[in-house]
């Protein structure tokens, strides 16, 4: 590889101490951070939050915050320490020399400019061209990244383009000016997987069309194992390891590698597991389902001109039916804007719906709020961010005791009795009941709204994306956690999430959405086993292999974006009819 032969790196960063002030005095983030880039080379920085990826980048750019500075250390580009040059310097360079992509690019661009006068200025600044001419490179550097109709898109605003294309205008801009070492924190994270399997390819494509070196911050595994020349695992502020990719994951030195790799869910483990059908009784007899659902619709006006009434129509969901039973997950999974989400609000009554929704045999679409209430008791809804989830005025104790205060279930001794129980149950100390929600990491508070959602004894718990924002090792000890509750309880999970490998590990069923309607449905092992859906396939080859020597050159990928649910006023549905392929397996016709 070219970096085994180059011995003069591009970018050395060497001793590197970051600390930052907080009211306890000062706070090292970064101890003796140590690290080299060759040319054409991808190193990534792995590790989980808070570990000091993205304060490494910070650093090398020039970009800290005023409480933070660098007090130790040398960050060489080409033989030049960044740390002695002066802020105008840094300007020349930032963007010019070495350029930077964030994980969200709707903050990291201007909402009131268009695409085309964004990509120009920073052409204009790092290259002196102007006018014309600086008109032409941005075309380039968007047809560069591969964006669909880049003259429409020169003369558009990033809020009227998808996620996927706002992370391609981001890449162009930074390559716009060829720079020799590109940083990219985390530059996948918010994407759907087969968007994030295009913009990896395409930044593979571009190091070696643009020459460019790239630092790759992630804490996905398999994003390092199929991007990765050298890896460096970050914990605490240090690089514990570094090494060539293969040797990484074949024989890692460090404990806490070890543990980060075990850790990550890998698609095909479940290959040999059948699933438990869970439609009969271990008699063999059928079960009743807690949950159906008949002709479930969802649709959204979008008001505009003059006289601001609906001008045309998004069809979320499209007479959508399934049935979840007694201890079974159901997992439904697909892309952002399928739909997955408007299911599980629709039924916890969050939004209202057409169609049929019994729980528990009782039907719900047109309860009021009062007739609602013990209907709630019996499905509970898991957020994908905790955060936002809990008031952050409340303890957690307070909160998680809140439903049983509500329904009017327990008070007094009782009530603190039953909160300690629970916070057991969900693997925290009952001494934490009296912390509020600021003072906890992101796992233990999805546990906390884990253990608000058990109070009320229920028998359906919608986990909506309930794991995606974790780190993999959280992520694994919050779905044994969730594994667990489902044996002793006997809870039935809906489990709405994008993420296939994390789905075949959890479910006994899976459904899969497209533009509202389940495109393909069956039991875990056929459908991961056998796809017959062309979408099915499409999720599951997008996928990162978390494997460095199984390196995909072809992959069945989509090209463009995924498909808009919004529909003209007039737009009639076309019903189409689902084909069974017998044992519970289900494929919708297609053309």
């Amino acid at each position: 590889m070219t970096y085994q032969q180059n011995h003069h790196p591009v970018l050395e960063v060497r001793n590197l101490i970051t600390r930052v002030a907080t009211p306890a005095g000062a706070k090292t983030v970064l101890d003796n951070v140590s690290f080299t880039l060759q040319a054409e080379e991808t190193l990534c920085l792995a590790g989980e939050s808070g570990s000091g990826k993205s304060v490494t980048a910070l650093s090398i750019m020039g970009l800290l915050p005023p409480s933070a500075r660098t007090t130790q250390g040398e960050i060489l580009l080409e033989g030049r320490n960044l740390l002695d040059l002066s802020d105008r310097q840094m300007q020349k360079i930032r963007g010019g020399d070495i350029a930077m992509i964030f994980q969200e690019p709707m903050t990291s661009l201007n909402p009131v400019m268009t695409i085309g006068r964004q990509l120009k200025e920073a052409i204009s600044i790092h290259q002196d061209v102007y006018g014309k001419e600086a008109d032409a490179k941005a075309l380039r550097a968007l047809d560069a990244v591969r964006i669909s109709e880049s003259k429409r898109r020169m003369v558009q605003y990033p809020h009227e383009l998808s996620g996927g294309m706002r992370q391609r205008v981001m890449i162009a801009m930074a390559l716009s000016c060829n720079p020799k070492v590109l940083i990219a924190d985390e530059p996948t994270t918010a994407l759907d997987v087969t968007i994030q399997a295009q913009i990896l390819t395409l930044m593979n494509e571009l190091k070696k069309d643009f020459q460019t070196s790239i630092i790759l911050i992630t804490h996905d595994m398999g994003v390092v194992a199929e991007m990765a020349d050298r890896v460096a695992v970050m914990n605490s502020g240090r690089i514990i390891e570094a090494q060539e990719v293969k040797k990484l994951f074949q024989a890692p030195s460090e404990a806490y590698t070890r543990a980060l790799l075990k850790a990550i869910p890998r698609l095909g483990s479940m290959k040999d597991t059948p699933s438990e059908a869970k439609q009969l009784t271990p008699e063999g007899k059928p079960q009743t389902p807690v949950l159906e659902v008949r002709d479930l619709t969802v649709r959204f006006d979008i008001n505009g001109g003059l006289l601001n009434r609906p001008v045309s129509r998004v069809h979320a969901v499209e007479k959508l039916s399934f049935d979840l039973f007694p201890g079974e997950t159901l997992a439904l999974v697909g892309e952002s804007g399928c739909g997955k989400s408007t299911i599980g609000k629709s039924l916890v009554s969050l939004i209202s719906a057409k169609g049929t929704i019994k729980i528990d045999g009782q039907e719900v679409t047109g309860l009021s709020a009062q007739e609602l209430l013990p209907v709630r008791r019996k499905i509970q809804m898991v957020f994908q961010d905790p955060y936002a989830a809990l008031d952050p005025r409340m303890t957690v104790g307070d909160l998680v005791g809140e439903p049983l205060v509500i329904h009017k279930l327990a008070h007094g001794r009782e009530l603190i009795d039953r909160v300690e129980n629970l916070f057991n149950r969900v693997g925290l100390p009952a001494d934490a009941m009296a912390r509020h929600p600021h003072e906890f990491s992101g796992g233990q508070r999805q546990r906390i709204c884990i253990a608000r959602a058990l109070s009320l004894s229920p028998k359906i718990i919608v986990a909506d994306e309930s794991v995606s924002a974790l780190d993999v090792s959280v992520q694994a000890q919050v779905l044994d956690l969730l594994q667990e509750l489902q044996q002793e309880l006997g809870l039935s999970y809906l489990f709405i999430s994008h993420d296939m490998a994390v789905v075949e590990q959890v479910c006994h069923r899976v459904a899969v959405m497209l533009l509202g309607e389940i495109v393909e449905c069956g039991p875990r092992d056929i459908v991961f086993s056998n796809p017959q859906h062309p979408y099915t396939k499409q999720l599951l080859d997008a996928v990162p292999i978390a494997d460095p020597t199984v390196r995909r050159k072809e992959r069945f990928l989509p090209q463009g974006e995924v498909p808009s649910p919004v529909r003209s006023l007039d737009y009639k549905p076309e019903i189409r009819s689902f084909n069974n392929l017998g044992q519970g397996h289900f494929v919708r016709e297609y053309a």
